[in-house]
Formats: C-alpha cells, structure tokens, sequence
C-alpha cells in the first residue's frame, strides 16, 4: 500500500468489491479508521514537503550568507584603510612646498595611523630583536657568531613579521646569533 497523496489509487476497504463484508458492528469503524489514517498520511506528507523546501530555503541563504561574507570579508578593514591612502596622497601634493622635516613627520604620522588602523583589525607586528630565536614566528636567513648575546638570539631584522589574532601572516626574517666558534 503506498501512502503517497498524489497517488490516484484509490483504497477502498471492507467494501463489497474486494470481497469483505460489511459487519454492521466494526465494518462502519475500519472505514471511518481508514479514513483517519489517509487524513494523518496527507498532513505528514504536507509536513514532509514543507519540511523539505524549508530546507532548501535554509540551504541557499547559508550559501548566499557565505558568499558575500567571502566577498565583503574585508570591507571594513578597506573602509579604514582610505583614510591611510588620503593621507598618503595629502602628503605627496604637500612634497612640493614642504620641507625634508616636514616630509618625515607625515611619513610618521601616516605610519602611525597605518599601524594603529591594523591593531583595530588584530594585524600586530612582530618585531623580536634581542629575544630568543622562535621558528614558530621567525625565520632565520643566516646565522651570525657574537660574542654580545647569548647563542640563539636575534641579532638583526630584515623584515617585521606580523600576525592576524594571533595567526601568523609572515614570519619575521632574521639573523640568529650562533656560538662564538672556539679557535
């Protein structure tokens, strides 16, 4: 027996045509059962369909959510960053009549409102001069022998690292201090 809605086969039981007879006592009773069951099938397959294309509809926001949160991740950071642009673009057309004074003292002031902008959005820097060496965060282009710092200790920055809370973006390039080789 199939339970389905749209299925044009009609059931007909306890009925002179599929050779049962209609007992005066349960035969009124298996109908009006019957009855009840195919209500309770149509209203579970309604559920089920509308179960079903709620689903669907959960399914293509998650995908159009993701979408634009993989398209606009970076809005405000970008947003942000204008500000540091228009800087960067004040201070050239500025060049023209300023002084080298002048010149340095925005580069700094810009460089001050670029670094503060990163620190809003968990960009830090990772500056380990003089501390141990650490290849979780560093990465060492040579190694040195000093007789000022301890084995292990970096000497120099070529270039800052930086991480994004706490995930490291690029690792700082140094020069590790080795043991002062014996003679």
């Amino acid at each position: 027996m199939s339970v389905n809605p749209d299925s044009s086969d009609d059931q007909h039981y306890d009925s002179a045509e599929n050779g049962s007879e209609n007992v005066a006592d349960g035969g009124a009773s298996d109908v009006s059962d019957a009855a009840e069951l195919r209500a309770l099938a149509d209203a579970n397959w309604d559920r089920y369909l509308r179960t079903a294309a709620e689903l669907d509809n959960v399914r293509k926001r998650a995908a159009r959510d993701m979408e634009n949160a993989r398209k606009y991740a970076l809005e405000r950071f970008a947003t942000e960053l204008l500000a540091v642009r228009d800087s960067l673009e004040m201070g050239l057309q500025a060049a023209e009549e300023a002084g080298v004074a002048d010149l340095i003292e925005g580069n700094r002031a810009t460089l001050k409102q670029l670094s503060s902008t990163m620190e809003r959005f968990g960009v830090t820097e990772v500056d380990p001069l003089g501390e141990p060496f650490d290849p979780a965060l560093h990465e060492a282009m040579t190694m040195q022998p000093s007789a000022e710092v301890e084995p292990n200790t970096v000497l120099t920055v070529f270039q800052k690292g930086y991480t994004l809370n706490g995930r490291l973006l690029r690792p700082a390039r140094v020069v590790v201090a080795a043991p002062k080789s014996v003679e």
